[in-house]
Order: structure tokens, then C-alpha cells, then sequence
């Protein structure tokens, strides 16, 4: 029979996938050849959580054909690899991952996870779609077209704009969502519905446009999936799923991912809470792991050389006593499943990827080797297939706006004229109160100064061009040297520039060198720029390995270490003393949070604003 042209099958479309699917029937009848055949000891059968002995996986392209015992294929293969002494298991899959938060570009994402058995991740964008919405999927499909091992399932961020009172470089509604989903195989659902009040609220501001991306997702079959942080009462996880919200990540104790999994919820747990709930649920007599799925969210570079990636959370929950084969299905078939991507990725069966990973010890999840897309990519955590290599244009790389260079003058908080001192609106990090905090500040030349335990926080529009920004005073967090500040580009989700200092001057001069280097990290120690770390790409990643972006973030935090820093805890004990690199994450404007100050936008013009009920205050008065 002849040799029938195939696509090159990286980006799925349904006319290639026919043409694939007509191929593959004939491979797995051993009527066309086959390319690779790779024999292994045992091979995890995940519908069945049945280890089968023996077994070969037979390839053809980047798909797997057949699948059974050593020698039963009756058709021709090119090339035959042997693992006798190894356990194959698919592929491990992230149901919900932000890359961005790793921090480096796809291409080098790939690097870091695949040896670390990560094969595919549903992107959970609305960090970059923030940055650059437009180009939101182009930027997703860059290395996959240009030959990256690692697959990529994109899930358009419902928090683009995060809430109705940020302005960001995107904007998501029923029409953008609704053509993503016409368009692309590739993209699986509505990215975690986090913005409740949108939600529930008819007079919110955010309810069309959200309830637009729903709609959406459900007339073209796509998963909604949700986010449902803080909350606890029956009433309200009812709400949230009777509104289609099929899943959630924001899961801390043992009774919420209880009562979740009761009421029909997908859930979705970080490894930070295994300790409790892992044996909790062993405890509770739970025989069905098929709603529950492992996932990553955010992890930086630095963290994941020393944890790991997708291995981590399932070598975690073994950990805390979670069978291995159960472990396993979390983080291959239960979360292709829940995202309706089991066709393509989460088993080692026909029609699949050949996505594998090679163990050595299944108990402790040791890696030996990876396959993806049929080829070996890995020994041990080294990646050894050939780097993507890619020249990002402009619009990914030029993506800090602020269009002017920023004066000290910019970050003053002017008093009423005669006044001597002025009452101020103040907040900390996390700071979920229904209220925000009071304090008397004092006056000096017309402007309202800081007190010894408090310092000034800004948040600066990067998108816009025109150089706005909003201040206001923090307590408990940020330098206690004079003339120092803190920048980052990195603002979930909006990203757009915050600063913490303490001083005027010092802030400027930090958000001046960020623009400078196109995003990252500026650090300004006693009126100098003391340390850096390059995040040039949307200003949230970096064109790197992740051994290089890890050398410059630890001399950054060698710098940092230097800085006296407040520390203040709380009693929800969020953060630890020294560093706050969390404050890339205290922007967040979705529930629990209520008081924040974003960007000045037209139904925030001062930036600071209830973001559960839209009202609005002035920061000094």
C-alpha cells in the first residue's frame, strides 16, 4: 500500500486529524509500516489501574498505533527500542498551569518539565492575554509550530480584564471566546471564572461580559472551568456550580474539597494542602480519585529545579499515602478527561500521543526516561532533544507602555492645602477584610509622608502609554531602608507595574530602569539600582533556560537579603519574613480580595476600589 503524506500533526485542526486518524487505523492493522516500536517491562493501563507485562507501544509519526504484548504486532517497524527493566506510564498532564508563572518562554518551559515527565499543560491564559490579548494564541503555538515537544492546550482567561474596574492589553468577551473555540482544537475551555461578583450579580458591570465568555464556551461545548477561593457555605458552592463553573483549584482543607466532590464539583489540588487532605480523603473512604486531578498552578523556574514539575505533585501525594496508580491517574487521565482532551493525551493507548515516561522505581516516581511525541527527549532530568529555537518579535517583547519616564514628583500623595496631617486609607498584603485600615499621617511641604511602619505602594498602567499610576500607603511590608524600592512587572492579573518603597525618588528611579530592560525585576538599595532579573518576554517570562533565569534570581535574592524588609503577619500567616517576592500575587482582584488599588481605569479613577461591591474611595482625605 503506498506511503500516504501526513500532516506534521504538532497543531490539531479537525481536517488534519482525519487525514491522521485514516493513517493510524492502517498502521494498527499492520497494513502501513510503522516507524518505532518501544518494548518496555510494564505499562500502566490507566481506565483500568492495571499493570500489563510486556507490553510494546508501537509509533507512527508522533502517535501511538497499537499497544500489546512484546512481538503480537503483525505489522512492519522500522526501529525497535527496548526497556525491559522499565515501567511505562503516559505522559503527566496539567489540568491547570500558568507558564508564565514559571517564567520562562514556552520553548524553555519545555526544556525544564519534559525530563521531569510533563508532556502536556492546559495554559491557563489570562497572564500573557493580559499583556497582549490579541496575540494571545500565536503566542501559545509558537514553539509547537516550531517543533517543541511540549503540548500546549490553551484556556482563554475569563479575567481579561480581571475584574470591570482594570484596563489591561486584552479584552475577552463572547465573540473573542467563541471564535477561539471555532477556530482551534487546540483550545479547550473558559480559563477559572474568578471573578464571582460577575458572576452572581446582575448589576455588577463585569456580569455581560462575563456571562458572554460563558455562553460562549457552552454553545461550542468547552469546559468552564472555576475558581472559588473563599468559599466555604453550602449555599454559595451550590450557586457556583449550578452556574456551570465545573471545577476548582482553590481548594485549602480537607471539608472543602469534600464538600466540592459532593456537590459535583472537578477538583483541583496543589500540592501545598496534600499533608491534610490527601489522608483526610484516604481517611473519609473515598474509592472514586475520577473528579480529582493534580495540579501545578504557579511555580516559579527556581522552584521547579528543586521540586520538580508535574512529578512533584504526584510523587507528593504518594507521599501522603495516595496509592501510586491513583497518583498516576490525577495527572494523566482524570485530567484529560475533565478537559475533554482524552483523545489526544492522559493514556497510553491508540490514537494517543506517545507521550510516555520511563520508570525506573514506581514507588518513589524515579525517571529515567521521557518520550514525547514518539521520540526520547530526556536521561534522567536532562533534556536531550534538540532545542526550539525561536525569534520573538516585538509585540511580545516590547510590552511595558508606560510612555514616559516617571519623577518622583509622580509617587507624592498631595495634602489639602493648610493641612497638617490627613487621614489615609491603608492596607497590607492580603488583606481580605471588609474594610480597609485608617491612619493619621503627618504633612510636610503640602504632601503626605509614610510612618515608620508603613510605605508607599503604587500600581503603574504599562498598556496605555500615558504614564498613570495610583498610590497609596501599605502597612507591614516593603523596605525599612531609606531609599529603597521594589519593582516588578509581574502583577497577577492584570500585570501591570507595581512598586514598593520608601521613598519618592527611589520608586522612580526603579520603575525607570524596568522599563529600560523591558520588564522583571528592579531592586534600589540606598538610592541605587543594586540588582535585576530580566523578564523581557510580555514582561513575564524570559528567553532562557531555567538555569540561567535561576542564576540571576538568586543574585537578586542575595541583593534582597541585604535590604531590611517589614514583616507584619497576620493571622492568616501568608507570607514569611525577608523578601516579598509574594506581592507579584497580592494585586489579585478577585474574591476573597475586596479593597485593592489597581491602575486608574474609568470606573476606578484613583485605583482604589471595592472590587466585591464597586465602591470607590479616595486614599488620603
Amino acid at each position: 500500500m503506498p506511503t500516504t503524506t501526513l500532516p506534521d500533526d504538532l497543531i490539531l485542526n479537525p481536517q488534519d486529524e482525519v487525514t491522521i486518524r485514516q493513517h493510524l487505523l492502517l498502521v494498527s492493522l499492520g497494513k502501513h509500516p510503522a516507524d518505532t516500536a518501544i518494548e518496555v517491562g510494564r505499562l500502566l493501563a490507566v481506565h483500568s489501574r492495571k499493570w500489563l507485562e510486556n507490553q510494546e507501544i508501537i509509533v507512527s509519526g508522533r502517535r501511538i498505533a497499537y499497544v500489546g504484548p512484546i512481538g503480537s504486532y503483525r505489522g512492519t517497524v522500522k526501529t525497535r527500542l527496548k526497556h525491559p527493566e522499565l515501567s511505562a506510564v503516559p505522559g503527566f498532564g496539567e489540568v491547570h498551569k500558568h507558564i508564565e508563572s514559571t517564567h520562562l518562554t514556552p520553548e524553555f518551559e519545555a526544556e525544564l518539565v519534559l525530563p521531569r515527565g510533563n508532556t502536556w499543560t492546559c495554559e491557563a491564559s489570562h497572564e500573557f492575554a493580559n499583556v497582549n490579548g490579541p496575540k494571545n494564541t500565536e503566542f501559545w503555538q509558537k514553539a509547537r509550530r516550531a517543533g517543541s515537544p511540549l503540548k500546549v492546550f490553551i484556556q482563554p482567561g475569563s479575567a481579561v480584564p480581571p475584574s470591570a474596574w482594570e484596563e489591561t492589553g486584552g479584552y475577552f468577551g463572547y465573540d473573542e471566546q467563541k471564535q477561539f473555540l471555532k477556530d482551534d482544537l487546540s483550545v479547550t475551555s473558559l480559563d477559572e471564572v474568578m471573578d464571582w461578583p460577575s458572576v452572581w450579580d446582575p448589576e455588577n458591570p463585569g456580569y455581560p461580559r462575563m456571562w458572554g465568555m460563558i455562553r460562549a464556551t457552552m454553545e461550542m461545548r468547552g469546559v468552564v472551568e472555576g475558581h472559588g477561593s473563599g468559599l466555604t457555605d453550602l449555599h454559595d458552592i451550590s450557586a457556583f456550580v449550578a452556574a456551570g463553573l465545573s471545577s476548582d483549584h482553590e481548594v485549602w482543607a480537607l471539608d472543602e474539597a469534600w464538600d466540592r466532590l459532593k456537590l459535583g464539583l472537578f477538583v483541583e489540588l496543589r500540592p501545598f494542602s496534600y499533608d491534610v487532605i490527601m489522608p483526610g480523603l484516604i481517611e473519609r473512604g473515598l474509592e472514586d480519585w475520577s473528579n480529582i486531578a493534580f495540579t501545578t498552578d504557579d511555580r516559579s523556574a527556581s522552584e521547579t529545579l528543586e521540586l520538580g514539575a508535574s512529578d512533584h505533585n504526584v510523587r507528593h501525594a504518594i507521599h501522603y499515602g495516595l496509592a501510586p496508580e491513583i497518583a498516576i491517574q490525577c495527572a494523566t487521565i482524570n485530567p484529560a478527561r475533565h478537559m475533554r482532551i482524552d483523545q489526544w493525551v492522559g493514556s497510553i493507548t491508540p490514537g494517543r500521543y506517545a507521550d510516555i515516561v520511563l520508570l525506573d522505581d514506581v514507588q518513589s516516581l524515579s525517571i529515567k526516561h521521557v518520550y514525547a511525541d514518539g521520540q526520547l527527549v530526556s536521561e534522567r532530568k536532562k533534556y536531550t532533544a534538540p532545542r526550539t529555537e525561536i525569534a520573538w518579535p516585538d509585540w511580545a517583547t516590547k510590552s511595558v507602555n508606560i510612555g514616559r519616564r516617571m519623577s518622583a514628583a509622580d509617587f507624592a500623595i498631595p495634602a489639602e492645602p493648610g493641612r497638617t496631617t490627613m487621614q489615609a486609607a491603608v492596607l497590607r498584603p492580603f488583606h481580605w477584610n471588609e474594610d480597609f485600615l485608617v491612619e493619621e499621617m503627618p504633612v510636610e511641604n503640602g504632601l503626605v509622608q509614610r510612618k515608620p511602619d508603613t510605605t508607599k505602594w503604587s500600581v503603574i498602567d504599562r498598556y496605555s502609554g500615558t504614564g498613570v499610576l495610583a498610590k497609596m500607603f501599605w502597612t507591614g511590608c516593603g523596605p525599612v531602608d531609606p531609599d529603597t524600592a521594589l519593582t516588578c512587572s509581574v502583577a497577577h492579573d492584570s500585570h501591570n507595574v507595581w512598586c514598593i518603597g520608601s521613598s519618592d525618588e527611589a520608586m522612580a528611579k526603579a520603575v525607570n530602569r524596568l522599563q529600560e530592560i523591558d520588564g522583571g525585576w528592579v531592586l534600589v538599595h540606598k538610592g541605587e539600582i543594586v540588582a535585576e532579573a530580566r523578564l523581557e518576554v510580555g514582561g513575564l517570562m524570559t528567553a532562557r533556560t531555567a538555569e540561567d533565569f535561576d542564576r540571576e534570581m538568586q543574585a537578586f535574592y542575595a541583593a534582597a537579603g541585604k535590604v531590611e524588609w517589614m514583616y507584619k503577619p497576620t493571622a492568616l500567616n501568608l507570607w514569611k519574613p525577608g523578601f516579598p517576592e509574594f506581592l507579584k500575587f497580592a494585586t489579585l482582584s478577585c474574591s476573597p480580595w475586596r479593597w485593592v488599588l489597581v491602575a486608574p481605569s474609568k470606573l476606578a479613577p484613583e485605583g482604589f476600589v471595592n472590587v466585591q461591591t464597586g465602591e470607590t474611595h479616595k486614599v488620603v482625605w
